[in-house]
């Protein structure tokens, strides 16, 4: 059942029906409910682990470059490599999981694998200043719907999109900003809004 859920959440993302995890298990809806409880606690079973893996070897690739923008553009490619490759972790990284709480603990690490890789490039003066690791939700949530919309279209299309992005956050690219960053409070008020819209 397990792995079956695994492969629906993979192919359609984490709001797939359970009765298409049922259908693959070969078993009954009540059966997940029974065994699991909840959606989230299936999610909780059945996410964390791998998505905590995928965004770990991420972070590993980027901190191994040697120069920190390179590192940063890596990450950051690899990163949306893996919502394209991946509707679970389309929706993982795109913070759309209310109420589970393991797979939250994953994405707050990987947020902070995040930070350290972007204050490594602007230490080196080549991501600009005013960026806040906040901000690079917004390039994933942008990339999330891209996805969503061009998958069976054009599937590479994020590809493009995420090079406009990536140039316009080098410091050569800076212009003033008409506003100022998130706070991580307020990402948190908008992730849990977010929570409660359909994606």
């Amino acid at each position: 059942m397990v792995q079956s859920a695994a492969d629906v959440f993979r192919e359609r993302g984490l709001n797939a029906p359970l009765e298409a995890i049922a259908q693959r298990a070969g078993v009954s809806t009540g059966t997940i409910y029974h065994r699991f409880g909840s959606r989230e606690a299936l999610i909780d079973a059945v996410v964390p682990d791998y998505a905590e893996d995928q965004l770990d070897e991420a972070a590993a690739g980027a901190e191994a470059c040697a120069d920190p923008w390179d590192g940063f553009a890596l990450y950051v490619e690899r990163v949306c490599e893996l919502q394209a490759s991946n509707l679970a972790l389309n929706d993982v990284i795109s913070r759309n999981h209310p109420g589970t709480a393991k797979l939250a603990e994953v994405c707050r690490r990987s947020q902070e694998q995040a930070r350290r890789i972007a204050e490594r490039a602007q230490a080196d003066g080549a991501l600009r200043a005013d960026f806040a690791v906040e901000d690079l939700l917004f390039v994933f949530w942008s990339n999330a719907m891209l996805i969503r919309f061009t998958a069976e279209t054009a599937p590479d299309a994020w590809r493009r999109s995420l090079a406009f992005t990536l140039d316009g956050l080098r410091t050569g690219a800076a212009h003033e900003l008409p506003t100022a960053a998130l706070t991580p409070a307020q990402v948190e008020q908008v992730m849990a809004g977010r929570g409660r819209a359909a994606i």
